[in-house]
């Protein structure tokens, strides 16, 4: 019968030009803030490596921690670059992260020792008697101020005016804790992105970071938007 489907003939993907040059543009970008991240923080990587405790080691750990915040910036500026011009080069990462290194070490080194500490001392405490109290209230304090930190590396990206001092790491945190269901969302992505490259680290890397900070820049624009009118 004419009116039936041509049982032979296997259906096709078509896709448009523009559609498939918008998605390796995505890949791109990707694959440029997952590059730059894992060689920034290699040191810490391979730490991570050679040591299933790094709690019992908090200063080396506390130093090599201290790199992810540039690192961050960059990817920040990076992806904002990556929206005006698709194919931005690989370059561009690596300058920003040289423009930002200063400054973001500056403003990432107090988050870094605050949430350094309050998981280290939770980790410690676990199994003690005051534990029972003070774990919890170590652990929140600690995710708190890391998720802080990514939104003042967002802040630092997006804004070449933000200066580094205290008034700019409270505006992280309010930012933080106003649109905390934002900051919740960033959280679990950021907590799923760590796992997953702990569990793999060869392929998390080269998948997950990029895609994961894209909608974290883009959540932690909105947490700023709303909390600096306010600060000011």
């Amino acid at each position: 019968m004419s009116g039936l489907p041509n049982a032979g003939r296997r259906p096709r993907l078509n896709v448009a030009y523009g559609s498939w040059d918008l998605i390796w543009s995505h890949v791109h970008r990707v694959l440029v803030v997952n590059l730059g991240l894992a060689a920034a923080n290699l040191p810490l990587l391979v730490a991570l490596q050679a040591t299933h405790q790094p709690w019992r080691h908090p200063i080396a750990f506390l130093l090599f921690s201290l790199g992810i915040g540039p690192s961050l910036a960059a990817a920040f500026d990076y992806l904002g670059r990556a929206e005006e011009d698709e194919r931005a080069p690989t370059a561009d990462y690596f300058r920003a992260y040289g423009r930002l290194f200063p400054r973001a070490v500056a403003m990432w080194a107090p988050f870094a020792l605050l949430a350094g500490t309050a998981a280290a001392d939770a980790v410690l405490l676990r199994e003690t008697a005051p534990g029972l109290a003070l774990v919890p209230a170590l652990v929140v304090l600690a995710l708190l101020t890391g998720n802080s930190g990514v939104v003042a590396m967002v802040h630092l990206a997006t804004d070449d005016s933000v200066r580094v001092g205290g008034r700019s790491c409270l505006a992280a945190f309010y930012a933080v804790t106003r649109r905390w269901m934002l900051g919740l969302m960033n959280l679990g992505l950021l907590a799923v992105a760590v796992l997953l490259v702990n569990q793999d680290p060869l392929l998390g890397l080269a998948v997950l970071p990029g895609c994961v900070l894209f909608v974290v820049r883009r959540n932690a624009g909105a947490m700023l938007a709303a909390a600096l009118p306010a600060t000011r």
